[in-house]
């Protein structure tokens, strides 16, 4: 069939009865965001929100190791050397927000095939999906805190929500990763499967939801998410230009000193 939208790191391919498969397609980084990828998502967003043949998505990523295991971390020291972080961290406040809001803004449902770890951005990408799968054996966190940052691209608004206050806190501040298991538990995945039975199980759910009626499905999400979209609204673009600050930090400096020569940040030193 081909690839639907021809975006370099975003495989998408439209099978029967109007399911979209998109893929992240970085494998060989665990499918980790780096800027030409992080650059690509709003727009693949907003290509799906008005795809008129598009009746549902599924979101996975290529491989069996990660969904997606966040920033691509190889780039962090080059940013701090300036290359990559310039005039108080614009970017963070334009495309970051443009992420978040474009996904938010697509009518169609979401499911998210998460086929192995979904870590700090991918976690986020994955929950605010509308149904979430889960295979056996994979992780998912939001690890922003071990480089020393604050979870700023949507962690605060979806950990708190989905789990409630203080387990949300918990996990933002220390960065703990769950099991499958365990994010079923909390209630951060709908259902968890071995992993070949996980894509049945997100074929047949998708041809499910694909056949029944679409502007009831799409109106059932948009009013479900009303509370969600209005917490975006009201804490994004705070915990953005915090993020932002803590890149300046002597905390992150050191948790990306210590990732390259591979030890344990030491941090408040």
């Amino acid at each position: 069939m081909g690839d639907r939208y021809d975006f370099t790191h975003f495989r998408t391919e439209l099978r029967d009865n109007g399911i979209l498969w998109v893929t992240f397609d970085r494998p060989e980084r665990r499918n980790a965001i780096n800027p030409e990828m992080h650059d690509e998502i709003a727009p693949l967003f907003r290509r799906i929100a008005a795809d008129r043949e598009v009746r549902a998505v599924v979101v996975t990523g290529a491989g069996e190791k990660a969904f997606c295991v966040g920033a691509d971390f190889s780039g962090m020291q080059e940013n701090l050397d300036g290359a990559g972080y310039e005039d108080g961290f614009p970017e963070l406040m334009h495309g970051s927000v443009a992420v978040v809001q474009s996904q938010l803004a697509v009518p169609q449902p979401m499911i998210a095939v998460i086929n192995g770890d979904a870590l700090g951005l991918g976690a986020t990408i994955a929950l605010f999906c509308d149904i979430t799968l889960m295979v056996d054996g994979a992780r998912i966190g939001d690890p922003h805190v071990h480089a020393g940052l604050v979870a700023g691209d949507g962690g605060t608004v979806l950990w708190p929500l989905l789990m409630g206050l203080n387990r949300g806190k918990e996990f933002l501040m220390t960065g703990d990763l769950m099991t499958a298991e365990e994010a079923w538990q909390y209630g951060l995945v709908n259902h968890v499967y071995p992993r070949e039975e996980l894509l049945p199980a997100a074929e047949k759910l998708a041809a499910r939801i694909a056949g029944g009626p679409a502007i009831a499905i799409q109106f059932n999400k948009r009013l479900a998410n009303a509370d969600l979209v209005d917490r975006v609204n009201r804490v994004l673009d705070a915990s953005l230009a915090m993020e932002a600050l803590t890149f300046g930090t002597a905390d992150h400096r050191e948790a990306v000193r210590a990732f390259l020569d591979k030890r344990a940040p030491n941090f408040g030193k």
